[in-house]
């Protein structure tokens, strides 16, 4: 029997039962498991459960019964929209920031918690003029930042620090992995000299667990400001052959709050390092991948950047996509009201297999050949006009940082589950507890 379509039923609101099973099933367990700061225990948990698959039968059923939708979630005071079509989602992420602003509710109370002036968060003329800064100092439109050949040298010495250390034990876990990775973000972002200051980005950690009670906790303002305070001396620094260096150089405006972008940028590369782990897990069980990594030459090393996109589309690190709409928008077979908040469920569309025939497989070459975008809903740094201006620079980091870990070392995954080519792999994958042996390479003849 076929799939009714949504010109059949127009835009359904789900039953109370149906709403429980989305809330229970899809926002529930992506909520516990920490979604401005990952929780370890929580996301062991939900490997174990296997949650994402939970929450992919909940909406591929919603899916069945009622067409591609979008989807109308009644609550007190409150409209959701579920769209569960590629189609729709994209034209959500097209049509951003009006009518759907990413400045609504739900990430403005957990965002505001330490980034109260962050782009993310930011409507109307403000948002414009910190959108065009962090374009400006973080290089959108270039495949390759300026300070790209800097960037690229404290990621190999990092990458060797962090190699040398795992090779006396033999061992690489995710607290060797991290504390490594913080070292080249600090050093990326704020300069050299930044590079052991634990306490500034322990600061952002606490109040990023904060927020992921959003409404729950009362801001922090002490602790903010004092983070506040710390970014702004390595602003002051200016140290150059790193961002501050170049937020120094960066015309702002009185609305700007250049300090106030700095939050974002750190809270970003917080998820990009998780997705690296990942990938240095995808290519230790990927032969054939593996050699093609290492085969990637020149400073874009774009096999490795496909690599990199491909753990994040297998793994979202950021699962809801949030929009309000700002005014009526007409869909087929109805309208979405103003004042209704968008979820777009990404670990939904990434492993759709009714679309993708390489949904549960490890397929770097997919950002190569122009399949992926051939798929609106693959949006592994969200996408339209709203799409992270720091991707790049993001895939700069971490393609570099595979490179130098691949080309040094060979990395045997010990921990479970292990990711088996000839099979599916898993939905939910739990960085925290990954862990690789690793021996060095004997360089070649």
């Amino acid at each position: 029997m076929p799939r009714p379509t949504a010109e059949d039923h127009g835009l359904s609101t789900l039953s109370t039962a149906e709403a429980l099973r989305v809330f229970g099933g899809v926002a529930l367990p992506t909520i516990a498991g920490g979604v401005i700061k990952r929780l370890p225990p929580m996301m062991a948990a939900a490997e174990k459960l296997r949650v994402d698959e939970g929450a992919d039968r909940v909406l591929r059923r919603l899916r069945d019964r009622h067409g591609d939708g979008p989807l109308l979630i009644k609550a007190p005071g409150r409209t959701f929209v579920l769209p569960l079509s590629s189609a729709d989602a994209g034209r959500v992420l097209d049509e951003s920031p009006s009518p759907f602003t990413p400045a609504n509710l739900e990430k403005n109370a957990a965002l505001s918690h330490f980034q109260p002036h962050g782009v993310l968060i930011s409507r109307g003329a403000e948002r414009d003029v910190r959108r065009q800064f962090n374009e400006n100092v973080l290089e959108t439109g270039e495949p390759l930042h300026h300070i790209a050949p800097a960037v690229a040298e404290k990621v190999h010495e990092e990458a060797g620090r962090m190699l040398e250390l795992a090779e006396v034990g033999g061992r690489l876990d995710w607290d060797a992995f991290n504390l490594a990775w913080w070292r080249i973000v600090r050093r990326v972002a704020l300069g050299d000299a930044a590079r052991d200051d634990h306490r500034t980005t322990d600061l952002l950690a606490r109040l990023r667990l904060r927020a992921n009670l959003a409404y729950g906790l009362k801001k922090n303002k002490a602790v903010r400001e004092e983070l506040n305070q710390r970014l702004r001396a390595h602003l002051a620094r200016a140290e150059k052959d790193s961002l501050a260096g170049v937020v120094a150089q960066a015309p702002a405006q009185p609305e700007t709050d250049p300090v106030g972008q700095l939050p974002h940028w750190l809270f970003a590369f917080d998820a990009a390092g998780i997705t690296s782990y990942r990938a240095l897990a995808l290519l230790a069980t990927h032969a054939a991948e593996r050699e093609k990594a290492r085969q990637d030459q020149g400073p874009l090393l774009p096999y490795l950047r496909g690599c990199q996109l491909e753990s994040v589309r297998l793994w979202p690190t950021t699962p809801m996509i949030l929009r309000d709409s700002t005014k009526d928008t007409e869909w087929d077979g109805g309208t979405l009201p103003a004042g209704s908040t968008v979820v777009i469920f990404a670990p939904f569309f990434h492993r759709d297999e009714e679309e993708l025939p390489f949904a549960d497989q490890f397929v770097p070459e997919i950002w190569l050949d122009g399949r992926a975008k051939q798929h609106p809903a693959l949006v592994p740094f969200s996408a339209g006009p709203a799409e992270c201006p720091g991707r790049n620079l993001v895939l700069l980091v971490t393609s570099t940082l595979l490179s130098a870990l691949l080309q040094r070392a060979d990395f045997t995954m010990v921990s479970r589950p292990r990711l088996d080519p000839a099979q599916q792999l898993p939905s939910t994958f739990d960085n925290f507890s990954l862990e690789f042996d690793v021996t060095a390479r004997r360089p070649r003849p």
